[in-house]
């Protein structure tokens, strides 16, 4: 009996003493687990690892910049987020509202943390062993999104930790209204679209203060996953996301049980243009290049706002004539075109299944493009046929033989150095010693086909090489050379004779700015594409200003441009301009190189200057007889044509007072006789100190009229056969 009472107090005393270590032990358990914890809430953020708030005072997310065309209208954005920010108050109710309906129901009763989702993310954590759900509120997800290089983004309990730590002080700070402000502004809406008014201009091509309950509710879907509900590659998916927004709008009492069931039922309408970034692809990198250089990061960050020259309907012109003319000559049009066409070398990449890669050089016929003002105001700019294909601008980086577009600068020498156009130089073959000991034999397109003497004027027009390379020799290369530096070429010119027809290497860009000065008289204008910069809050930060320089006295000037003239009148690119209907004043200048490699035309009217260039990356033959006046200049004219249907037609050039005009014979480049049959004789104007002074020595006398040779140089009666053209 004793033995039986001392087992039950045993067992008891045990029993209690358990009881006792057992609830010491939880008691030391929750302590270091308390201690842990809080030791983990203070240290999270030691050090630098948590950011102050109190940047937010002053607080502007990043805001890519803005490019606009010349006459205001957006062209695209620059920036590593495209956002626009917009007030809270602008937005309408039910924007608002779908994002707390789907991304945090208790946000206007939660002080940051929202303590009920924790438990059920945690219960959710447990069963899949990870962190599968979260438990974010809009305050935590605005400091991920804000303080994101400070915050890690990969699913840990300290980084948690850390948004809670930081959405704790943002609560403490600011109003509920000025954090969901923030956060709408801030949040990544997929395809760079960061913030709902980009969002929602990007998606719906409208303003976020324009959006429907449906459109609304589109955008709140996207948190979740950008990518995931992207309306544009899943909409199925997205309307399907979507409707469970609208569905929770419902539950939470925003919307009413009609509002909800017309929002469901309304279909996925977006904007049909996606994106700014197919317009002037090259003329956007080309300004964005320039605008790096001069502010950096914050060209990306600040929502500049950039002015340029940019004209869209001159833009989109140019792609076309340009583009159209290219498949002309691919197609056949112009004679067998042997080499694999754009439209097949794309369609063998898409059928490979393999992705292509950017490059520089690309295997199939190429062109670009610049038009400007006389002022030097760029309006439209092609720097190829593909911009995904190949980055690499051919209007503004590449070097290319000019071909006879060059002779602008023996020419505008020779007429400095007093030289008339009804002089008259003997067009025959030509055998120069080189330095090397070698013997340069230059010809004309048609080699045998050689005109004897005649004018420098319509040498210019139809583009002979045997007079050009001799009136360079005349003058020097060091002079030809400094000629063309003048007017603006920055590449290196050799002092060889082969430069007076185009052997050096110019860039496109520059070579149409030189033909601004025969187009004003005289005065060479610099290209500028951006007129100013402005910071988010409409202060200019940067203006260019236009840079033109007289390269020439405007009599002598008037020469040159009259001669230019004298192209589109009845030379290389009279046929062009003819068939196209184009007929304003105008002058210009074809270009073809060896082998016929390279292809110009440039052109001219008294406000305008337009230049085409086409050709392959790595040099070849484009086809047999390519030449610039029968492949470029088409599409300069119906470029041209295009431009002036919608602007008003621009006016012919004054001719500037002190010019002196003489009657000469054409056939002699003389003052013409009162013996000179009237088929010989034309009305030529001079500067002032280069009138001639002599007499036609062939018609002297009331018979020299029936031994009169035929007219060659633009006279009433043209050749029965004109030459060949050299480019």
């Amino acid at each position: 009996m004793a033995d039986t009472r001392s087992s039950s107090r045993l067992r008891r005393w045990f029993s209690r003493d358990h009881a006792r270590r057992t609830v010491t032990y939880l008691l030391l358990a929750f302590g270091f687990l308390v201690g842990l914890a809080y030791g983990s809430w203070t240290r999270v953020c030691a050090g630098r690892s948590c950011p102050s708030i109190a940047i937010l005072d002053d607080y502007r997310p990043q805001m890519a910049s803005k490019v606009y065309a010349a006459d205001g209208r957006l062209i695209t954005e620059l920036g590593y987020q495209r956002r626009t920010v917009i007030p809270l108050q602008e937005m309408p109710p039910y924007l608002r509202e779908a994002f707390v309906a789907v991304e945090d129901k208790r946000f206007y009763q939660h002080h940051g943390i929202d303590y009920s989702r924790i438990i059920g993310a945690a219960v959710a954590d447990l069963r899949s062993r990870s962190m599968a759900q979260g438990f974010s509120t809009i305050t935590m997800q605005l400091a991920r999104n804000i303080f994101q290089d400070r915050i890690s983004r990969e699913k840990t309990l300290v980084r948690k930790l850390r948004e809670a730590r930081v959405a704790l002080e943002l609560e403490k700070t600011y109003s509920k209204d000025r954090i969901l402000e923030l956060y709408l502004n801030q949040i990544p809406l997929g395809s760079g679209a960061y913030g709902v008014e980009t969002a929602a201009q990007r998606y719906f091509g409208k303003s976020a203060r324009d959006l429907t309950i449906p459109e609304a509710a589109m955008l709140a879907a996207l948190p979740k996953g950008p990518g995931l509900y992207n309306p544009r590659r899943h909409p199925a998916r997205a309307v399907q996301r979507r409707n469970l927004v609208i569905e929770l709008m419902r539950e939470q009492g925003y919307i009413s049980d009609a509002q909800a069931e017309e929002a469901e039922a309304y279909p996925l309408t977006l904007s049909a243009r996606q994106d700014y970034g197919d317009v002037a692809p090259y003329f956007v990198e080309w300004i964005r290049e320039q605008l790096d250089a001069r502010f950096g990061r914050d060209l990306y960050e600040k929502g500049y706002r950039i002015y340029t020259t940019l004209d869209l309907d001159m833009q989109q012109s140019a792609e076309r004539t340009l583009e159209a003319q290219l498949e002309a000559i691919e197609g056949g049009a112009y004679g067998r075109f042997p080499h694999k066409t754009y439209a097949q070398y794309m369609a063998a990449a898409a059928n490979s299944g393999a992705e292509t890669e950017e490059q520089t050089a690309t295997p199939y016929l190429q062109g670009a493009m610049v038009a400007m003002d006389t002022s030097g105001a760029v309006r439209a700019m092609v720097g190829g046929r593909d911009f995904d294909d190949s980055k690499f601008n051919r209007a503004t980086q590449a070097e290319r033989q000019p071909g006879s577009t060059f002779k602008l600068f023996v020419y505008s020498a020779a007429i400095r150095a007093g030289h008339s156009p009804d002089e008259m130089l003997p067009d025959s073959a030509i055998s120069l010693p080189m330095s090397d000991g070698t013997i340069w034999e230059p010809h004309n397109f048609e080699e045998e086909d050689f005109q004897g003497p005649i004018t420098l004027r319509r040498a210019l027009a139809l583009s002979i090489n045997m007079v050009a390379i001799r009136l360079g020799m005349e003058l020097g290369v060091d002079a030809v050379v400094d000629e063309a530096h003048r007017y603006g070429i920055s590449t290196d010119v050799p002092a060889v004779p082969s430069m007076f027809i185009g052997s050096a290497s110019v860039i496109p860009l520059e070579m149409v700015s030189a033909y601004t000065a025969p187009a004003t008289l005289g005065v060479r204008a610099a290209p500028f594409a951006i007129v100013r910069v402005e910071d988010a809050d409409g202060k200019v930060l940067w203006q260019d200003q236009p840079r033109r320089e007289r390269v020439m006295p405007t009599d002598e000037a008037w020469v040159l441009n009259d001669m230019l003239r004298d192209v589109i009148r009845y030379g290389t690119g009279a046929g062009a301009v003819k068939r196209s209907g184009f007929d304003l004043p105008a002058g210009g200048k074809s270009g073809t190189t060896n082998d016929y490699t390279d292809v110009w035309f440039i052109g001219y009217t008294r406000e305008l200057v337009a230049g085409f260039w086409m050709g392959f990356d790595n040099p070849q033959t484009i086809k047999n007889n390519a030449q610039g006046g029968l492949l470029t200049a088409p599409a300069w004219a119906n470029f041209m044509k295009e431009v002036y249907e919608r602007r008003p037609p621009s006016g012919d050039w004054v001719r500037p007072t002190g010019m002196v005009q003489r009657e000469i014979d054409i056939t002699t480049g003389k003052l013409a006789t009162p013996y000179c049959p009237p088929s010989v004789r034309r009305w030529e104007v001079f500067a002032p100190d280069a009138v001639p002074t002599e007499f036609c020595p062939v018609h002297t006398g009331p018979n020299a009229a029936a031994a009169a040779p035929a007219p060659t140089d633009g006279g009433q009666k043209p050749p029965k056969r004109p030459p060949r053209p050299g480019g």
